[in-house]
């Protein structure tokens, strides 16, 4: 397997930039999560490492080799697609004994290196049977023992989960994920899905427009993110922010919002005028007490939980509170928010002003 460096790589179609001078590390065996919403640069940076694209510029490291003008045959790499590419006159073995096949291996070991991989995967007793009547889930596992057979540096998966229904794409992310642990593979895979990315990933690049907005760990991206955009995308539901102007010094641990003084981590940087505060949903707490004032305007029941909604005077606000709470529609009451999950955001850049001395975000570009 193999790290995979990425150095200020860009990737125009013509007049349109697709990919802004993307920079970041997939180390050796990591599960690599791409994520962002449609349009945002993430396949188009998938297909550059996997040679599919050639970068306009920059340069990309397979295992310590610069490959960015590499075929894809050239690259030692396997590529999963979202819709499986699988060959429908061959039966499910002889999909994936196909690169082996046509690389010359002998029979015998393309056999076994076939009932290996099949074993793997659990489908050992479908081997002979036609691709073109199995299950989105089988063939699913027929396209990933075609990629897994070769013993490739590094595993490309473009959506791989997407054609899947809700329940069982659940259940094959669980299973994909187990694969990986078992292989210990350098895998980099792209999903629009925060949800999926958050579970599966051991580290997650989050993009938009063509920009790395953030590269961390899970964790980091949720609970420090380093830009509106980021913090927005990633949760469900997605940060809070209340909109006002004021001014904040570097150093400082608190901020003016209106009539109140709410306390935050210490400031990274300094700025003045319009300014955003975010909070997460599972950090608001509703107490009679506290200053910031809000009125109930809605709440959803979510069985062990609930959200309750609230406006207020610089934003409308939800909070994730226990459900056995007694919530009643037109109430106004306060809004306690714990400081050590605050972020605040220049509103004009949408790059966040605050971090914490023990959580540092991790940014590029």
């Amino acid at each position: 397997m193999a790290q995979i460096r990425i150095e200020n790589v860009r990737k125009d179609f013509g007049a349109f930039n697709a990919v802004k001078s993307s920079t970041f590390t997939i180390e050796d065996g990591e599960f690599f999560m791409l994520l962002g919403p449609s349009g945002c640069g993430k396949t188009t940076t998938l297909r550059m490492m996997a040679g599919l694209e050639l970068p306009t510029s920059g340069e990309i490291y397979i295992d310590g080799e610069e490959v960015g003008m590499k075929r894809a045959s050239q690259r030692d790499i396997a590529f999963v697609f979202q819709m499986f590419a699988l060959y429908p006159h061959m039966n499910v073995g002889q999909n994936i004994s196909y690169p082996l096949r046509s690389q010359g291996m002998p029979r015998a070991q393309v056999k076994r290196k076939v009932a290996e991989v099949a074993r793997i995967l659990g489908i050992e007793d479908i081997l002979s049977r036609p691709v073109g009547g199995l299950s989105g889930g089988d063939r699913q596992r027929v396209a990933l023992g075609r990629a897994i057979v070769r013993d490739p540096k590094a595993f490309f998966m473009d959506e791989p989960l997407g054609a899947l229904d809700a329940e069982f794409r659940e259940h094959m992310s669980q299973e994909l994920r187990a694969l990986h642990d078992r292989m210990g593979a350098t895998t980099v895979y792209v999903t629009h899905d925060q949800l999926e990315a958050m579970q599966m990933g051991d580290k997650i690049v989050v993009m938009n427009h063509g920009v790395v907005e953030q590269f961390g760990v899970p964790q980091q991206i949720y609970d420090w993110p380093a830009t509106k955009f980021v913090a927005e995308f990633i949760g469900s539901p997605p940060m809070n922010f209340l909109d006002f102007r004021g001014t904040v010094g570097n150093g400082a641990t608190e901020v003016h919002v209106g009539d109140c003084t709410i306390a935050l981590p210490r400031q990274r940087t300094g700025a003045s005028g319009e300014l955003t505060l975010g909070v997460r949903p599972e950090h608001v707490r509703l107490s009679d007490a506290a200053p910031y004032r809000g009125r109930i305007v809605a709440t959803e029941y979510l069985g062990t939980t609930q959200i309750i909604t609230l406006d207020c005077e610089h934003g409308r606000i939800k909070a994730r509170v226990p459900s056995h709470e007694v919530i009643r529609v037109g109430d106004r009451t306060g809004l306690d928010f714990d400081a050590r999950t605050l972020t605040l955001f220049a509103a004009g850049t949408g790059r966040a002003l605050v971090s914490d001395a023990n959580h540092e975000v991790l940014s590029h570009g």
